[in-house]
């Protein structure tokens, strides 16, 4: 036996679950998880379930795909708890790189980092400690379209499904963001816009804020703005220095964003326009 995950979106109406359940009991397959949702704002259809069978993955294909195609919907089918091939972008703070590689070694975030790229050499040691090849990007007005050549060029050589920005401070041209679509994830903390710049902690100490917390979003060519995936938040108060803020922030980035990577890893992420759909 194998446990498969399968996520399915297509137009809202009936019919949808009893076919699907259908195809999945015709093949001699155990549902082990199963989650829906219909969206009254643009009417989707989406769902996520965890299968059990015993056949082999052609014929689950076999089997789902007509279901798929009569509905007008895209069908896919994964191995639960396969590592997700991935390569990570970062610049000089440690937190969010750390977190990933961490996780990964511990066995409780499905990705294998194929590679890390940084604008910064500061991450190299860190990158290496956990086995994990590090190449140098200098990032500058004139080489930063021949980096992003080579952005795309690891992600085609390595066969790479998820790109995460570990805090890479760096802006993706729309041409990158469009090649990346919905397999690119960003990490930065909940003040913007408000807070911009290089030390938004000081302004928050400043402006006396009561809660920190940090997103997690899809890259689109809209800076900051795409679908969001997970946001989290602490209470603070004013007996918190700028630099006990910033720490505190650090550590919101680093939970926040793996709990994103881990939801893309295990297919839980679903895209209704904007918006996601979290099947968590």
């Amino acid at each position: 036996m194998s446990t498969s995950v399968i996520t399915f979106v297509c137009p809202d109406g009936p019919g949808i679950v009893h076919s699907i359940s259908g195809a999945i009991v015709g093949c001699d397959g155990n549902i082990t998880e199963s989650q829906q949702y219909s969206s009254l704002d643009t009417g989707m259809f989406f769902q996520r379930i965890e299968v059990e069978t015993a056949v082999s993955s052609d014929e689950f294909d076999a089997a789902l795909n007509p279901v798929a195609e009569r509905f007008g919907g895209t069908l896919t089918i994964d191995e639960v708890g396969r590592q997700v091939r991935t390569l990570v972008l970062t610049s000089s703070a440690p937190h969010a790189l750390s977190a990933l590689l961490s996780r990964q070694r511990q066995g409780v975030l499905p990705i294998d980092v194929r590679m890390v790229m940084g604008n910064h050499e500061e991450l190299r040691p860190l990158a290496e400690f956990y086995d994990t090849p590090f190449e140098h990007i200098i990032v500058t007005p004139e080489t930063k379209a021949a980096i992003e050549d080579r952005i795309r060029e690891v992600v085609e050589t390595h066969d790479i499904e998820l790109v995460v920005l570990a805090r890479y401070m760096q802006i993706l041209s729309p041409e990158l963001c469009e090649f990346l679509q919905a397999r690119a994830i960003n990490i930065h903390h909940s003040f913007l816009p408000g807070f911009k710049g290089a030390n938004p902690y000081k302004q928050a100490h400043q402006r006396g804020v009561k809660l920190i917390g940090a997103t997690a979003h899809f890259v689109t060519a809209d800076l900051d703005e795409g679908p969001i995936i997970e946001q989290s938040v602490v209470p603070v108060n004013h007996a918190k220095t700028a630099n006990q803020l910033r720490d505190i922030g650090r550590d919101i980035e680093s939970t926040t964003l793996t709990h994103a990577v881990r939801l893309f890893a295990e297919h839980r992420i679903l895209l209704d326009g904007q918006r996601t759909v979290i099947f968590d």
